[in-house]
């Protein structure tokens, strides 16, 4: 009989090809099960919430697992991460979870942090964690124009070519953009995400910073549902998933 296990994961994307085991490189699932393979030597298979980028950041991915062995989830905790070393991946908190529970299907709301460090001087300690923008820009500017971007639309613009969801119409709860000093933070909330969207977000909203767009061209970019009309994506070294929201007794907000 197996138990599932509800995992909070953080990592450091710049090693991987993205959370999703891929051909071309080991990505954040692969070597997951692989230290769970060491842990317990049952071949198992690692279901996240996000499938992040080659690059992209985690300090709240959730995944489940089916492990077998009879054991709990701190001793998962700590086998695991004794296992994923020196790998930049931890579980920051396992427990043991209903048959039921599927870290992607029962997602009721996933929060994502893109990070922008708005000065001239090179990154040092944050090289590879933000997006580095020497002009100067104007955070108000952004967050008024990421306001129109708002609500439940036909996100075509704002989507990758290679996208695989049903539908480009997505519900976009929060865009908030704030800054901190020479810190940019743009923190999107919503269900579920296209390929590249918060990317293209931040790209988009660059621009607006720059003052090479205002907010009604970002509201006639996503009108035209026209990828062309999108800002340059953004790198994945700026983004971050860091929560991921669940109802019941598994939810991070119940």
């Amino acid at each position: 009989m197996t138990t599932r296990y509800k995992l909070t994961i953080e990592y450091f994307g710049a090693p991987f090809v993205g959370w999703q085991e891929q051909a071309n490189g080991r990505g954040v699932q692969q070597v997951v099960a692989e230290a769970i393979h060491a842990f317990c030597g049952e071949r198992v298979q690692v279901f996240g919430a996000g499938r992040t980028d080659a690059g992209v950041h985690a300090t709240g991915q959730v995944a489940h697992v089916d492990i077998a062995r009879d054991t709990d989830a701190n001793t998962v905790r700590e086998a695991v991460n004794h296992h994923l070393k020196p790998d930049p991946i931890a579980i920051v908190a396992a427990e043991d979870v209903s048959a039921d529970f599927d870290a992607r299907f029962s997602a009721t709301k996933r929060h994502y942090l893109y990070r922008i460090i708005n000065r001239r001087a090179p990154l040092t300690i944050e090289r590879g964690r933000a997006w580095q923008v020497a002009v100067p820009l104007d955070a108000t500017a952004m967050h008024d124009a990421a306001q129109v971007l708002v609500g439940r639309h036909d996100f075509t613009t704002f989507r990758a070519a290679q996208c695989q969801a049903a539908s480009p119409v997505k519900t976009l709860d929060a865009l908030d953009v704030a800054r901190d000093g020479d810190l940019i933070t743009i923190r999107a909330r919503a269900r579920s995400f296209l390929h590249n969207q918060i990317r293209s977000f931040a790209g988009t909203l660059k621009a607006v910073g720059e003052g090479r767009m205002t907010a009604q061209d970002v509201k006639d970019a996503l009108e035209a549902c026209d990828r062309a009309r999108c800002g340059a994506v953004a790198p994945p070294d700026g983004l971050y998933l860091t929560r991921v929201d669940y109802d019941g007794p598994a939810g991070n907000d119940a």
